[in-house]
């Protein structure tokens, strides 16, 4: 590190120019490489998907795509809507309720005509069907409304995008700013800020070159811009409060950016290494986008990182001092009230530590209750407008709310496929209707009484899905598909995890030297972790102030690729704010203090500047919250939450509790003997 601060000291220019232009490119490419990423939710080798995949090609239509419906709230005939049907969208699979009794309610008041058109690329792969379906509508002589899944999900304007992603952007940094500002008091407040648009945008430009070799997420945009804005600014802001700090010592400034590169610094990089190994284990999934978020959402902390480690001293270096104006907060990074809260933990270590994993097991226990898969009809109905109503008389008409994303069943023998079917328990319909039928393959459509995002649907549809694959047919559709996923993910995350957890603890190994602060760093990260999932689940799935917070009603379930997104990225950021901390209570320990005086010193000194990091974090997340999509909003939510317990239960209280608790143990490294430290130049009362 001393090194690379050395040659920052002196190319200082060079670095500044070449960060730059790098800065300049990236702000050409961003809009090109938003515009490359890719909507492809693909599962090579699962046999939902590549049965999915069958039907699409064979019938130009269905598998994964959920039908339109057109609801008709009229006990007149139907069939002048289907005939406006089938002219507006030609070769669109269409079934009628002439055609199939169970599409009219039992009350004969609600009927239903299930379009399949051909999808589309893109975002919204029904860009072209639905103005026409929707002025069959406008135009029918019965009350039509238009609905389904895709409906719901694009809008009734049909644009699901909402804010664009620089608007969400410059309104995180605005927020991340005002934070700045408290914590410099001074115009200096900008350079993380600097920081952060130079990585951004640097990631965009390589984010864009990636798009010319594979297909990457549409969901790496958001993280990129909204997670990058907070990294970037924690690591900025790390490394510039040790300036300060080593500046109020009577350093030079080319001697305080050394010193600050030596100890933040050496932080910084450690704790970025963490989230990119972190991230990087996404690549080892066998699901493409999944692999695209992993690989391309690593470059945040290692462009981040760079940033932070060449181009934040170089501008300290040019222009450090003449931005710390008005100089109106100490370089003292001390808090007294941290220092305050540090004291009562280090005291009452044994009651904190307790208190700290009761609230956190409190927090973790809905997690014993998660289950994966699509938001419900009615979550996605809880935004409001003509396609909700619609969805939701559906719901309550009696014909099963399953038809939403029906159960696609591809065979050469349809009639055993009813047989073998249509009497298990929560199915509401199965159709086999003649045309769907090519090339000796025919599609027979089954759809559960509820929903199939619930748990009652799920288990209906599993069902069917086990009765349908023994009678000698392949089954797709959305829940077979997302069943897959499950498979898919899950059943390998077990290794995945592992080698997270291998990978970080010999990273940590070098960075704390000692063998117990890893374990225990990865312990408190495995329960921040729980306490995330639980109090997600309790907002989104069982539906715990979701309508307060986000204006909709429960999401029924997590959606299928949330947690272990959620896992790669928090457990990363989650382990920096205890790097940071655990580092300076090292530094401490080391220049003399005692286990108990070294964690007060370290909290006191680490205090102010995690909560604001982590604050600026949060503020980043909920900025990624405005995404319109009830996923974004999920993963949005886990993200802010974690990083909230993260900085408060664990790094405030359980943390410190724990070192104080360890006392000596703390720095134990096999084959290695560490002699008492010296007296502590000052002693505390308070400790």
């Amino acid at each position: 590190m001393n090194a690379l601060s050395r040659f920052v000291v002196a190319h200082r220019w060079w670095v500044l120019v070449s960060w730059l232009l790098l800065a300049a490119v990236g702000g050409f490419a961003a809009p090109k490489a938003t515009a490359a990423l890719s909507y492809d939710f693909s599962l090579p080798g699962q046999d939902g998907y590549e049965t999915n995949k069958v039907i699409t090609e064979r019938f130009g239509s269905g598998g994964d795509f959920s039908p339109i419906l057109l609801v008709i709230a009229d006990p007149g005939d139907p069939a002048p809507v289907v005939q406006a049907a089938t002219a507006a969208v030609p070769g669109a699979r269409i079934l009628s309720p002439a055609d199939e009794p169970a599409l009219r309610a039992p009350d004969g008041r609600t009927s239903v005509v299930v379009v399949y058109p051909a999808p589309g690329p893109g975002p919204e792969p029904y860009v072209a069907a639905l103005p026409a379906l929707r002025q069959v509508a406008a135009s029918a002589a019965v009350p039509v409304t238009v609905t389904g899944k895709d409906v719901l999900e694009s809008g009734e304007d049909g644009d699901s995008g909402g804010a664009d992603v620089l608007v969400e952007t410059i309104a995180g940094g605005t927020g991340a700013l005002l934070v700045l500002l408290l914590v410099f008091g001074s115009v200096l407040a900008l350079m993380p800020l600097l920081i952060a648009a130079a990585s951004i945008l640097t990631t965009f430009l390589i984010v864009w070159g990636i798009t010319g070799v594979t297909d990457v997420s549409f969901i790496v945009q958001y993280l990129l811009a909204l997670i990058g804005l907070g990294v970037a600014i924690d690591y900025a802001l790390l490394i510039v409060t040790r300036w300060r700090e080593e500046r109020g010592h009577g350093y030079s400034n080319a001697d305080a950016v050394i010193r600050a590169m030596g100890t933040a610094g050496r932080s910084v990089f450690f704790s970025g290494v963490t989230v990119a190994v972190s991230l990087a284990a996404l690549i080892a999934l066998p699901v493409p986008f999944l692999r695209s978020v992993g690989f391309t959402g690593l470059l945040i902390p290692v462009v981040s990182v760079l940033a932070a480690l060449t181009l934040l001293p170089a501008l300290l270096l040019v222009i450090g001092p003449r931005l710390d104006w008005p100089h109106r907060r100490s370089t003292d990074p001390e808090s007294r009230l941290w220092r305050r809260i540090g004291a009562a933990v280090v005291r009452h270590r044994w009651v904190s530590i307790a208190l700290a994993t009761l609230a956190l097991l409190v927090l973790a226990a809905p997690v014993l209750g998660l289950r994966l898969g699509r938001p419900t009809n009615e979550s996605l109905a809880s935004q409001g407008g003509t396609a909700a109503a619609a969805v939701l008389r559906l719901d309550a008409a009696g014909i099963g709310s399953g038809l939403t994303t029906p159960i696609e069943i591809l065979t050469p023998d349809p009639a055993r496929v009813r047989t073998a079917v249509q009497d298990i328990d929560g199915v509401a319909a199965v159709v086999t209707p003649a045309a769907w039928t090519r090339g000796g393959l025919s599609v027979v459509d089954v759809w559960t009484r509820a929903d199939s995002s619930s748990a009652e649907g799920a288990d209906a549809a599993a069902t069917v899905r086990e009765a349908a694959e023994r009678a000698g047919a392949r089954v797709g559709g959305t829940p077979a598909q997302d069943a897959d996923f499950i498979d898919a993910v899950y059943g390998n995350a077990w290794w995945v995890v592992l080698a997270i957890v291998v990978v970080t603890f010999l990273l940590l190994l070098r960075a704390l030297r000692s063998v117990v602060l890893p374990l225990k760093a990865l312990l408190l990260n495995v329960i921040s972790l729980g306490a995330a999932y639980g109090i997600t689940v309790w907002i989104w799935q069982d539906g715990h102030l979701t309508e307060l917070l986000f204006d909709r009603t429960a999401s029924g379930a997590i959606t299928v690729w949330i947690p272990i997104a959620v896992f790669a990225f928090l457990f990363g950021l989650s382990m920096d704010y205890e790097v940071f901390l655990l580092a300076r209570i090292r530094e401490e320990y080391d220049q003399g203090h005692d286990t108990d005086a070294a964690t007060v010193h370290g909290v006191a000194r680490t205090g102010r500047l995690v909560t604001s990091a982590a604050l600026i974090l949060f503020l980043a997340f909920i900025s990624l919250a405005q995404v319109p999509t009830t996923e974004v909003k999920i993963l949005a939510t886990a993200l802010a939450l974690g990083i909230v317990i993260d900085a408060t239960i664990v790094r405030g209280v359980l943390a410190p509790a724990l070192v104080a608790a360890l006392g000596p143990a703390n720095w134990w490294r096999p084959s290695r003997r560490h002699p008492a430290p010296a007296a502590p130049e000052v002693v505390h009362s308070e400790t």
